[in-house]
């Protein structure tokens, strides 16, 4: 059996401001879709190109997909019927800036570690 999770690089400014570029994503295949999620998928317009939209609600036999960016509406392919490859479970890098200042108070210094007073 094929492992139903993936890793998803996000590129462009479509999902902005849920997600920008840069983003690396865990994603599940086969996971049940509800409207509102975020998720990989392929336009029918434009099936070789694999995208990261959210679901508005069933259409066609697929999905209708949107960014969430309205600045960029008109400048692509941003909203459209499309089939949903995999449901994003969350985003694993960057971490969010709380949990990163958090990791910096909490990580011990020592040598070779910045702040930790290498000889």
């Amino acid at each position: 059996m094929r492992n139903p999770f993936g890793v998803v690089l996000v590129e462009g400014p479509s999902m902005l401001p849920t997600l920008r570029r840069g983003d690396c994503l865990l994603v599940r295949r086969r996971a049940r879709v509800r409207a509102g999620d975020v998720v990989v998928a392929r336009f029918r317009a434009r099936p070789a190109l694999l995208v990261v939209k959210r679901a508005l609600a069933p259409a066609e036999g697929g999905w209708l997909l949107a960014g969430d960016n309205p600045a960029v509406e008109g400048q692509g392919l941003t909203r459209g019927v499309g089939d949903v490859e995999a449901l994003v479970v969350l985003r694993w890098w960057p971490l969010p800036p709380r949990r990163l200042a958090r990791a910096a108070v909490s990580w011990p210094a020592g040598p070779g570690v910045a702040g930790g007073g290498v000889a």
